[in-house]
């Protein structure tokens, strides 16, 4: 039998007579407390479907989503006190333009929306060309839509323009532990600006946004993209291996020296380059990485490193520690120059950022410059810099709090209480700055109430038939 979570089952198993009946029959009553309720619905044409959400896709209950809501909610607070503005821009894009070239991996993974009025006879006559079945697509990110945005709006925005997105994006990644196929991206870019003013800009601003959520202590890897392309055809690396190589030196954290050498030699780079590479690799002081500086970025980079490169990163780490509450410019720079940060995307020109903290051995967010996109849209330079944090990853940190500003009452009433005495109570209350629930009493008013408690519910008061706001007496629920 075809599996049924698959949907494969379909218009192939019907459920017997005797089975429908007892479906039916248990249809109509409630599940026993312990059990687990079925994750498959049986519909009338016998097709078995999951009623789970798709795989790598999440509901979340309204305790999560009021969590996740007050950590938006601070997110978007501090970016608009840094200067930005939130934009929307839709949920699907034109093929083509997720498809330019400009959104490197990311494109093998997006989903694409079949056109509309394709019968079996035009699906198997374009099935070697996908651009013949589909004309749009969901977006895999934040930054080629706002690319298009900027593009499209230029003339209404101010010529240095500050922008906040915060929406859902959709991946066919493989579903894994902390990897799914939708999930929400933070993004905040500074357009019209090629100075590392908004580069100290977006690492203030984020910074402070992790502060701001109880996650003190982030710092911020960076490097250069033109650092990386000095550094490898100074190795003597062709520039036709380069993406290959940056690749592999991607994965230096997980592979470690040995592992990223041993790759870049199965991957037949040129020899002389990579035993180059392997005596830089393994040179104490490359991987120094504090205190930020200039002293510590040229030792931490081959002899001779571009001074314009050099300059450009002092310069920022200078502006971000004018930010910090110490005003210390030697150790109080959050900030780690990290020769080999590579960040996967294509479109990268400069600056390229990766946000860290103690808590955790993974990412919490990135981004860097990428000056050469929207000139693809309007056929000249554009200077813009972006930072993204990895929200899904970001809000498990971040620990859970109620929202002090408004009690949350739950008026647990008796069954003969009037309809309108129950509108007009939970009316005053929700006047007087009140999330008010109404619950109609149970025989197990403790089980109801610990029901209510988890939903975020801070106090509760009960009503009876003639009850008024002056005789309610609202308790905490401990």
């Amino acid at each position: 039998m075809p599996s049924a979570r698959s949907g494969s089952g379909c218009g192939r198993f019907r459920p017997t007579s005797a089975r429908r009946r007892r479906e039916d029959a248990s249809a109509s009553r409630p599940p026993r407390p312990g059990w687990r309720e079925s994750t498959h619905t049986t519909w009338k044409d016998g097709c078995v479907a999951s009623v789970n959400p798709p795989r790598g896709m999440r509901d979340f209950l309204p305790a999560d989503k009021a969590r996740r809501e007050r950590v938006l909610a601070v997110i978007r607070e501090r970016y608009r006190a840094h200067g930005f503005d939130e934009i929307e821009t839709p949920v699907v894009e034109e093929y083509a333009r997720l498809h330019a070239g400009i959104g490197g991996d990311n494109e093998k993974l997006a989903f694409n929306v079949l056109k509309r009025g394709l019968d079996a006879s035009a699906i198997a006559a374009a099935a070697d060309d996908p651009a013949a079945l589909t004309d749009l697509g969901l977006r895999y990110d934040l930054t080629v839509p706002l690319a298009r945005f900027y593009a499209s709006n230029r003339g209404q925005l101010p010529s240095v323009f500050r922008s906040i997105q915060i929406a859902p994006v959709w991946r066919a990644e493989r579903p894994q532990k902390g990897r799914y196929r939708q999930f929400v991206q933070c993004d905040i870019d500074i357009i019209g600006d090629a100075s590392s003013r908004a580069e100290a800009e977006l690492v203030t601003a984020t910074l402070d946004t992790l502060d701001a959520l109880g996650l003190e202590g982030g710092s911020v890897r960076i490097n250069d993209r033109r650092a990386l392309d000095w550094m490898l055809d100074a190795f003597g690396f062709a520039p036709e291996e380069r993406p290959a190589v940056l690749i592999t030196i991607d994965k230096l954290d997980k592979l470690g020296p040995d592992g990223v050498v041993a790759e870049l030699r199965e991957r037949g780079a040129t020899a002389a380059a990579v035993d180059a590479f392997e005596a830089f690799l393994r040179r104490p002081q490359t991987m120094e990485h504090n205190p930020y500086g200039e002293r510590q970025i040229r030792k931490a980079l081959p002899e001779g490193a571009p001074d314009e490169i050099v300059a450009h990163l002092v310069g920022l780490g200078e502006a971000v520690a004018a930010a910090q509450p110490s005003g210390d410019p030697v150790g109080g720079i959050p900030l780690r120059f990290d020769p080999f940060l590579v960040r996967g995307m294509g479109y990268y020109t400069g600056t390229i950022f990766e946000l860290a903290h103690p808590s955790v051995d993974y990412s919490l967010g990135g981004g860097g410059r990428y000056d050469g996109m929207i000139g693809r849209f309007l056929g000249q330079d554009v200077p813009a810099v972006g930072f993204s944090i990895g929200f899904e990853r970001l809000v498990d940190l971040v620990e859970a709090g109620e929202d002090a500003a408004a009690s949350a009452v739950v008026l647990v009433h008796d069954r003969d209480v009037a309809i309108a005495e129950l509108i007009a109570l939970k009316s005053a209350l929700i006047a007087e700055g009140s999330r008010v629930r109404l619950e109609q009493r149970t025989k197990n008013l403790k089980a109801l109430l610990e029901r209510a408690t988890a939903d975020g519910y801070t106090a509760f008061a009960t009503v009876s038939a003639g009850a008024s706001r002056e005789a309610l007496e609202v308790k905490p629920l401990a």
